[in-house]
């Protein structure tokens, strides 16, 4: 137990510049926290207890933000930084030495029970802040999903998928060679070209007000 506790400090000051010492992680990283309540409550669940495995996750919610199901997969070495409403759900399976930011969610869009709903993370996904990862498919060892993407379909490993809410959008410059998917649009489509409108100098907007002012009084 100890020994992993102390791998998790090591991993977390690693990836993360602001850690100054294992004691600051040990008692102000609620990552650290929320996987260290997940493996009791995951202990419970895999035992066939699954009230306490529910309510320890519940637990652990509250006092984290961060909700992982007891029912889900966590592998090794995974650092959850800053974790504020990552969701994690019952089905789904997180790869050794990945890394997860705020407002992730690894959700389903099934509603079978029994069935894989939640995703599959490989061994270093990096999955960026807000980014909602749905459906039971597998993101590849090593890919890089972008923040505020809406993922829905299977990266391959060393990818990084980009994408606004509603399309799913793959960096093909990391891919393996292979012919372009008709169902996923080019870059310069997936926002209308950026107008500026130029604005008025300031001198402009304060003519006409300077121009009612008495010509006994100093405009300035």
């Amino acid at each position: 137990m100890f020994s992993r506790l102390r791998e998790d400090i090591a991993c977390i000051r690693e990836r993360d510049p602001a850690a100054r010492s294992n004691w600051e992680v040990l008692t102000c990283y609620p990552g650290l926290h929320a996987v260290l309540w997940h493996r009791l409550a995951h202990a419970f669940w895999v035992r066939g207890w699954r009230w306490a495995g529910r309510f320890s996750s519940h637990l652990g919610r509250w006092l984290t933000g961060i909700e992982i199901h007891p029912g889900a997969t966590i592998g090794r070495r995974v650092f959850i930084d800053h974790g504020m409403g990552v969701v994690i759900g019952e089905t789904a399976e997180v790869g050794d030495d990945c890394t997860i930011y705020q407002g992730v969610t690894l959700g389903g869009t099934s509603l079978t029970k029994g069935a894989k709903r939640h995703p599959t993370l490989g061994r270093g996904v990096i999955v960026s802040a807000g980014a909602k990862v749905l459906g039971g498919f597998t993101v590849g060892d090593g890919a890089r999903v972008g923040s505020n993407a809406v993922l829905m379909q299977a990266v391959p490993a060393g990818a990084t998928a980009v994408a606004p809410a509603g399309t799913a959008c793959i960096n093909t410059a990391l891919l393996p060679t292979r012919a372009p998917s008709p169902t996923v649009k080019p870059p310069s489509t997936l926002a209308p070209a950026l107008t500026i409108t130029p604005r008025p100098s300031v001198g402009w907007r304060l003519a006409p007000l300077v121009s009612e002012v008495p010509p006994s009084v100093t405009p300035w």
